[in-house]
């Protein structure tokens, strides 16, 4: 199966951002970030998401927008995200986004645990 991925100069801003802004993707980004190539099987077991058919469409808004490379290997389809090429067409967008997503997962931790003030 081959997929479809814009070129560099095709990933726009308002699809990016609206990849982005589901927690579920941002989590699987978030996952992603660390660089490597991750299968989506290990990506779903980090999530807790038991049924692959849920993040079928994820990684089809994902891959679309330019967000992640998305390859058959066997099985499976391994994960990359496109740092290189998101940071390319917008600098430090990336990264304002991912520590965004930090603060407010250590902010909802201490929510849970009663630390907030």
């Amino acid at each position: 199966m081959a997929f479809r991925h814009p070129d560099r100069e095709q990933i726009r801003i308002e699809d990016v951002l609206s990849a982005l802004g589901n927690g579920v993707r941002l989590a699987a980004v978030r996952i992603l970030d660390a660089g490597g190539e991750h299968n989506c099987t290990s990506v779903l077991n980090t999530l807790g998401i038991t049924a692959k058919s849920t993040m079928t469409h994820h990684w089809r808004v994902l891959r679309d927008s330019g967000v992640i490379w998305q390859r058959p290997a066997g099985r499976e389809n391994l994960l990359v995200l496109r740092r290189e090429d998101l940071d390319a067409r917008y600098p430090g967008l990336l990264d304002a986004i991912l520590s965004g997503a930090r603060t407010d997962a250590a902010l909802d931790r201490s929510d849970r645990t009663g630390l907030a003030t």
